[in-house]
């Protein structure tokens, strides 16, 4: 199997600027994985790469789900096998670049689809008043894992059980054990401080340069509105919250993304790890081990 060539890092490790330089060493298109940058019209809070960028190298798996809808793991999946095919099949190289765990785990262990959404079921567990304690009481490997707060995740795992027996956890370990697709791996990892000044830049910029007015144009589905930046646009639209308040508040819950982010990287085995440089260093770093030098 060809490994997969991936160019990951946590939120405003520079990624997109690396990806560009790289995708033209190797004659590659970029394959986004990122679970925001999939929604059309969520630009300018989602960091979505520009169109003079996506001009320079073409890019995939951008603006293909409505952010009114459902989007899942498995919907990013197939799309992004179909994009690989594609990308293959006219002798370029696929270059996977993005943040998103929960995606890269996917396209590198494959994926428990699981049974389809029961909508009677979900409304049944959706009105219970602890999903958490529910969940524990028969999963509690995933309410481990799981947050509290997580109701998405919560539901499904609680809807897994009722439909199929067996909790989620140990359908998850059964495709856990199956091969893994093997890949090269370039880990950006910039240190905190680094991270956190780019964070609490990146916040303001993005206020600055229309999310308001952005967010006021979109209509959500209950989850892509608590990406982080809406919420907070939606609340400086309606002069619920000053700018400033909502730059804070938007680099908080953003520290908070990549300290998880960083957990799960950490457990990538086999990464190129580059922590500093210029674009320009790191892109050629990044394109040697890729390239398999």
């Amino acid at each position: 199997m060809t490994p997969a060539l991936i160019l990951t890092g946590p939120t405003a490790s520079g990624k997109t600027a690396v990806a560009l330089l790289v995708a033209e060493k190797l004659g590659a298109e970029i394959l986004a994985m990122d679970s925001a940058t999939v929604y059309r019209g969520m630009d300018v809070g989602t960091a979505k790469p520009t169109a003079a960028e996506r001009a320079r190298v073409p890019h995939h798996l951008l603006d293909i789900a409505d952010p009114a809808a459902t989007f899942s793991v498995a919907d990013w999946l197939r799309a992004a096998e179909a994009a690989e095919r594609d990308v293959v099949a006219r002798g370029r190289k696929p270059l996977y670049s993005g943040g998103t765990p929960l995606y890269l785990k996917a396209l590198l262990e494959g994926l428990f689809e699981g049974p389809p959404q029961n909508p009677a079921l979900r409304r049944e567990l959706e009105a219970l008043p602890d999903l958490h304690a529910a969940l524990s009481k028969i999963d509690a490997t995933s309410a481990k894992r799981l947050h509290p707060n997580d109701r998405k995740r919560l539901v499904r795992a609680l809807e897994v059980f009722r439909l199929t027996g067996k909790p989620i956890s140990e359908h998850q370990t059964q495709w856990g054990a199956a091969e893994k697709r093997p890949a090269r791996v370039v880990l950006l990892d910039p240190p905190r401080e680094v991270l956190r000044k780019r964070i609490e830049a990146r916040a303001k910029a993005m206020l600055a340069g229309g999310l308001v007015e952005e967010a006021k144009r979109l209509v959500f589905s209950t989850e892509t509105r608590k990406f982080i930046g809406y919420e907070e646009a939606l609340a400086v639209g309606a002069g619920r919250m000053k700018p400033e308040d909502a730059a804070a508040k938007m680099a908080s819950r953003t520290w908070v993304l990549v300290r998880r982010q960083s957990t799960w990287f950490r457990k990538l085995d086999g990464a190129l790890r580059i922590e500093s440089g210029s674009v320009e260093q790191m892109a050629a770093r990044a394109a040697a081990h890729l390239d398999g030098a």
